[in-house]
């Protein structure tokens, strides 16, 4: 039985099929080619990621198409209730990459606790004829201990998240309009743990009272955080955004800068990807990612091993 593996696989994860028994295509093939691909070589499994569209026209092209799997959370570029609807099963590895992208909502903060989005550009070209006034331009970092964290979705991400923010001794805040509380498990290197309880509040509360606020939500028809939300926040509070592109209102994000309202900004992922705003690529007070935050070996080795055992338990069901 052939996997086509769109947008690329891991070798664990091409192992772990082959040793079901799987043929692993890892050939990319263009989106407009792909519907001819999958019939004329008979795959019965899509693997992708975010870049491969799995919509109607191509659910409907595909009649032999079995599954098709996501290899990360969010599923916006898969027709999923359609395919559902046509009997193709639809999976996603929901779990496998919670840990990375937490761990790099905590490197935009930590940059911009510490200016290392602008002083890493900086250096390079002043550190030698102005080192005395870099230090002086970037002396006034803050810490992350003590100041209160707001998370908007406490899903799985935004649980791993409230755990190392408890570990580096933060206060843990949450909205979410699905989780009413979160039983957040702190493990340690010895064996001892906490079991900390998180209720969720209202997200204007939560803004209103939040040093730094991370969003961890699906795709959303409009912005969570604009102008309205920006204006109820601390003065000097900062936003992270590992979550979607438009989740947060680049333009309104972009004022608040200017102005001081925000101390800074993280940002993994934009409202125009592949092609950000030029604004928001060079604007001194973002951090910045393209859209990494599942992008670690780990993650990826869980994403493949996860899809390839899902493969088998619906295969092997029948």
């Amino acid at each position: 039985m052939k996997v086509l593996a769109n947008d690329g696989l891991t070798q664990s994860g091409i192992n772990a099929l082959i040793a079901k028994s799987y043929e692993v295509i890892t050939t990319k093939v263009r989106q407009e080619d792909l519907a001819d691909f999958i019939n004329r070589e008979n795959v019965k499994v899509l693997l992708v990621r975010s870049a491969t569209k799995v919509r109607k026209d191509m659910i409907d092209a595909c009649p032999n198409l079995e599954i098709i799997g996501r290899g990360g959370v969010g599923m916006d570029n898969i027709d999923v209730e359609y395919a559902r609807e046509k009997g193709v099963h639809v999976i996603n590895t929901h779990a496998a990459s919670s840990e990375s992208v937490a761990e790099l909502v905590f490197a935009h903060l930590f940059a911009g606790c510490r200016f290392l989005q602008v002083s890493n550009r900086a250096m390079p070209t002043e550190g030698q004829t102005n080192f005395n006034a870099l230090k002086k331009a970037y002396e006034k970092g803050v810490e992350l201990r003590g100041k209160t964290i707001g998370i908007v979705g406490i899903g799985r991400i935004g649980q791993e998240v409230a755990r190392i923010a408890l570990g580096l001794g933060m206060k843990v805040i949450a909205s979410d309009t699905r989780i009413g509380k979160a039983s957040v498990r702190v493990d340690f290197y010895n064996k001892q743990f906490i079991n900390v309880e998180i209720e969720t509040e209202p997200l204007d509360q939560l803004i209103s009272h939040a040093d730094f606020i991370t969003l961890h939500v699906p795709a959303q028809d409009g912005a969570i955080i604009g102008k309205r939300e920006i204006d109820m926040m601390k003065n000097g509070a900062a936003i992270v955004n590992c979550a979607r592109g438009g989740v947060v209102d680049e333009v309104a994000l972009l004022e608040a800068l200017d102005s001081g309202k925000l101390s800074f900004a993280g940002l993994d992922v934009f409202e125009n990807e592949p092609t950000p705003s030029e604004k928001v690529l060079q604007h001194p007070k973002i951090s910045l990612t393209p859209h990494t935050g599942a992008s670690t070996e780990e993650a990826q080795d869980r994403i493949g091993t996860s899809l390839a055992e899902q493969i088998y338990s619906i295969f092997h069901a029948k």
